[in-house]
């Protein structure tokens, strides 16, 4: 009896720690930062009756994610518009797919003078980034072609 409680003993302490490693090993904080390029796969437009310049808009759309050492991504995306003349605010949920895994997230967006600028709230994740939270950040950049949007994205993705 006292051999068998020693085992016993000795295979929880064991699974304990087994537990632990696991748990503690999956947990981390993740810097994602790209330049994102995306083009408009449908895309609405209403005008507001009455009101030069106040357009509603609600779009799907399409990008690749372009890391520096050469990886890529996809994103696929929606978002609603309200501008006037141009200026005006954006949102959108967007799921982000990379070798690793996904990241979903919702994000706010004010377009002025000076481009697009704005915030994600990391909602979720798959692969490694399963149960992902977190926030990043959203930039326009200097774009030379008319058709498509050029950001730069900065996401800071949480881990269990």
């Amino acid at each position: 009896m006292y051999v068998f409680r020693v085992k016993s003993n000795a295979a929880i302490v064991a699974g304990v720690c087994a537990f632990l490693s696991i748990s503690t090993a999956q947990a981390a904080d993740i810097s994602l930062e790209f330049d994102l390029v995306t083009v408009s796969l449908e895309s609405r437009k209403f005008e507001a009756p009455g009101i030069d310049g106040q357009v509603l808009s609600q779009s799907k759309l399409f990008g690749v994610a372009v890391f520096k050492d050469g990886r890529y991504g996809t994103k696929d995306f929606i978002n609603s518009g309200e501008l006037k003349n141009g200026v005006g605010n954006l949102n959108g949920y967007s799921t982000y797919n990379f070798q690793e895994g996904t990241v979903s997230a919702r994000w706010e967006a004010s377009v002025g003078p000076d481009g697009v600028h704005g915030k994600y709230k990391i909602l979720s994740g798959t692969g490694s980034y399963s149960g992902a939270t977190g926030s990043g950040t959203l930039d326009s950049i200097p774009n030379p072609f008319k058709t498509s949007g050029l950001y730069r994205i900065k996401l800071a993705v949480k881990t269990p």
